[in-house]
């Protein structure tokens, strides 16, 4: 198993401090920066407020991307794999349950 070390990135003006594996600092900081600007897109809309929200959103964009990226590139057609079945159930769940906090 190879050490991680530990690395600072930043979301959204907020620093978090993650385990990284040694020789993949740069992934990691790639995608925190990637992570980080298509919050400030979703953000920025106006649409969407607080941070998890915002999260969840950009979450579910970014997943939306890649399986019809990947839907484009292999044949799993468009039916959901059961663990992202389950993943998107989640997902509604914890906004059904926010939306009925906010009223």
């Amino acid at each position: 198993m190879t050490d991680a070390q530990p690395i600072n990135i930043s979301i959204l003006d907020k620093d978090y401090k993650v385990a990284c594996p040694v020789g993949e600092q740069s992934a990691l900081l790639e995608s925190a920066r990637l992570l980080d600007l298509k919050m400030r897109e979703v953000r920025d809309s106006g649409n969407i407020m607080g941070a998890e929200r915002i999260a969840v959103i950009t979450a579910l964009n970014m997943a939306n991307d890649l399986l019809r990226t990947s839907t484009l590139d292999s044949d799993i057609g468009p039916e959901l794999p059961p663990r992202l079945k389950d993943l998107e159930s989640k997902i509604s769940r914890v906004l059904e349950q926010s939306r009925q906090l906010e009223i």
